[in-house]
């Protein structure tokens, strides 16, 4: 197979440099200490503030002074996820990338493309002075991932430009103009543990391989949840044999789809053989009804040295009972548009130290009432199951501006490259816009970037060439502008 072409050059150079550079959310002091050097060196005023977010001032080329002042926008932190049988520190390691077909990926760990391939489009436009575009504000926000804390401590008058461009969407030949907004509701569940019974039978049970992705833009693409998965077999034993939690360490991140879900149980020894064939059956079961999205999804059960302590009987079946019971994935649709209006992800049930237990989940909508009526649901299911309940302040939505002057432009210069009209949509996830359009009433604001698919999980994938596009349409606005 032919090599693919990395273009524009200058924007992939600029992607190697970005993963070379550790930047976990909320441990981003390293891409801001090199963002700062990068502006620096270029003799470009670079501002940080005291959040963390980073901004560095283009002046306009000749004879663009006196257009209007325009924002490109990325966040610099990313989802550091990876597969269990992969040495890798995101604090310290680079990220490793290599070329399949069409695709850039990395080697068994998240790409960083979300938001870094942003990133590096803007820094190749502050590195390029052959280009053409009036005044440019370059902004990087930190901390997108785990809270939107970057753009939420951000203070008005940070930025001063009339429009922004947010390269935050994944999606080729699609403009977003409105997104969800969302929070997250934790339920933490304590207890005293007990000895463990006198002759009891430990399994260890493991789901793994399942696809995962963004649990926004990705909800409604009925790929399995480990952590439900996991909580199907453990209210069925529970019924059958009374069986009874040891330790539970499931799921991931809030905003990730789970892939992996792990638990310790004991069981009366008679019942063991039983447990087994369940087990085989219920993992048959699963996978027939995902058989076209989870194809790689893997069931393992193994015998454990018995552990000293479990679950309470009472607080094991609580437990249980709620993961089962609690709402996952689409709730409702969109009444305007094809899109999820409403949805949760049951993402993370961990314990983090002996008798505390915390169940984490993120609830999305694009109405702001529907999202506090999700995260009630949610609270109210493991209310009822006797556990501490607390949810989030959450991040607001972005409306749809109809009289966007920055999406006319846009709009005329995809079709003008491209021969077609591009799909102006709003998106299932959280966008900075939405935080922007609080802080910065009358902003003028849209969303583009270039495809991505399987974000915040080791499949994260680059479509190539589409970056090339996206790269084209951009430096087309900001000349039109």
């Amino acid at each position: 197979m032919e090599k693919i072409e990395l273009k524009p050059a200058s924007v992939f150079e600029m992607f190697a440099r970005i993963n070379a550079v550790p930047r976990p959310s909320k441990r981003e002091q390293q891409m801001i200490d090199f963002l700062r050097r990068f502006g620096q060196d270029l003799g470009l005023e670079t501002v940080v503030d005291a959040t963390g977010n980073v901004l560095i001032r283009k002046q306009a080329s000749k004879g663009m002074e006196g257009r209007p002042t325009v924002i490109l926008q990325s966040h610099m932190d990313m989802v550091c996820e990876k597969n269990n049988d992969v040495e890798f520190d995101f604090d310290h390691d680079a990220i490793q990338t290599y070329v399949d077909g069409e695709w850039m990926k990395a080697k068994g760990t998240t790409l960083g493309a979300d938001d870094g391939i942003g990133c590096a489009m803007e820094m190749a436009i502050l590195a390029d002075d052959t280009l053409r575009h009036g005044p440019l504000e370059c902004v990087f926000t930190r901390d997108e991932e785990t809270g939107l804390t970057g753009a939420e401590g951000m203070q008005p008058g940070f930025m001063t430009g009339q429009m922004l461009i947010n390269l935050d969407s994944e999606d080729e030949g699609e403009l977003f103009v409105s997104c969800a907004g969302g929070c997250r509701t934790t339920a933490t569940f304590r207890f005293t543990p007990e000895a463990a019974p006198q002759g009891w039978f430990f399994l260890q049970l493991t789901i793994k391989g399942l696809t995962g992705g963004h649990s926004g833009d990705d909800i409604d693409k009925k790929r399995a949840n480990a952590n439900k998965l996991l909580a199907r077999y453990l209210y069925d034993g529970m019924k059958q044999w009374g069986l009874r939690l040891s330790d539970i360490q499931a799921g991931g991140l809030h905003n990730a789809i789970p892939r992996e879900a792990q638990a310790l149980v004991a069981l009366p020894i008679e019942y063991k053989e039983q447990a087994r064939v369940r087990w085989n059956l219920f993992a048959a079961e699963v996978q027939e009804e995902f058989s076209l999205t989870e194809p790689a999804m893997e069931f393992l059960l193994e015998s454990a040295e018995p552990a000293p302590t479990v679950l309470p009987a009472d607080v094991s079946c609580r437990l249980i009972t709620a993961l089962q019971a609690v709402d996952n994935g689409v709730y409702a649709m969109s009444q305007d548009i094809e899109l999820v209006e409403t949805s949760s992800n049951l993402a993370s049930i961990r314990q983090v130290e002996p008798g505390v237990i915390v169940v984490n989940s993120s609830q999305r909508s694009s109405l702001l009432s529907n999202r506090h009526n999700m995260s009630h649901t949610i609270a109210a299911t493991f209310e009822l199951a006797g556990a501490e309940v607390e949810i989030g302040e959450g991040y607001p939505g972005w409306a749809m501006n109809p009289k966007s002057e920055i999406l006319r432009i846009a709009r005329e210069q995809y079709v003008r490259l491209f021969h077609k009209e591009p799909v102006v949509r709003g998106i299932h996830a959280g966008l900075e816009c939405g935080l922007f359009s609080e802080k910065y009433p009358g902003l003028d604001m849209v969303s583009f970037g270039p495809t991505l698919r399987g974000v915040h999980s080791p499949d994260e994938r680059l479509l190539i060439p589409t970056v090339d596009m996206v790269w084209r349409h951009l430096l087309a606005i900001l000349e039109n502008v």
